[in-house]
């Protein structure tokens, strides 16, 4: 069967657009779900470990909400609210991050040891996470479909993950150099800010990726 390849330029140019028309839902919700991080870190400057564990379990709540924002737009639903989208994810959240630690865990193993091995991961479990919130095959079967859906489009992933990579790191960077004279709330405030506003991208870079490769 063949391959129809996706754009990396149609990827990008449709990340940017839902973005932009989604704004509201996209940063409202993840400025309070990294509110509750930015509490933590106020109130309790020494739970460095819990603020980490803290973060990522939000990180991918936020990332299984957007699929389904994303899910709701190609089927022309425009409905939504935050609360439904949030708690579409309910049933699957404990997949969801398992699939994402085991991801992030073979990824960092992968870059460890030759960098090689983690870029191939990374570009062949891209869509893991949309997998297990539309698909619900199981752990270790949304990893299989994923290299399934992405097989033939490899490169053209890779340059969606390189460009939105790129781009987030580099917001990152300046908005850190900027703040650094501030005191710890006020570079608390403007990191809450800044992931408030950049996760959205990750978060639907993966979504539309996974439509496009679906097709």
């Amino acid at each position: 069967m063949s391959v129809q390849p996706i754009s990396a330029r149609n990827v990008v140019s449709r990340v940017w657009e839902i973005y932009r028309e989604q704004a509201g839902v996209l940063i409202g919700t993840a400025m309070v779900l990294f509110g509750l991080e930015f509490l933590i870190v106020a109130l309790l400057p020494s739970a460095s470990i819990a603020i980490t564990v803290l973060f990522a379990a939000l990180s991918i709540l936020y990332q299984g909400m957007v699929v389904k924002l994303v899910q709701d737009l190609q089927e022309n639903r425009r409905d939504h609210s935050i609360r439904d989208l949030l708690r579409s994810v309910e049933p699957v959240l404990l997949p969801l991050i398992g699939v994402s630690i085991l991801a992030g865990l073979g990824i960092a193993i992968g870059f460890v040891l030759f960098i090689i091995p983690g870029l191939i991961l990374l570009v062949i479990w891209s869509v893991v996470a949309p997998v297990m919130v539309l698909e619900r095959p199981g752990v270790f079967a949304a990893f299989g479909r994923s290299r399934e859906l992405v097989r033939g489009n490899g490169w053209a992933v890779f340059r969606v993950i390189l460009i939105v990579g790129f781009a987030v790191i580099l917001v990152s960077l300046l908005v850190g150099v900027a703040s650094v004279s501030l005191g710890s709330i006020g570079r608390g405030l403007v990191q809450w800010a800044v992931n408030s506003a950049i996760a959205p991208v990750s978060a639907l870079s993966a979504s539309v990726l996974y439509f496009g490769l679906r097709r």
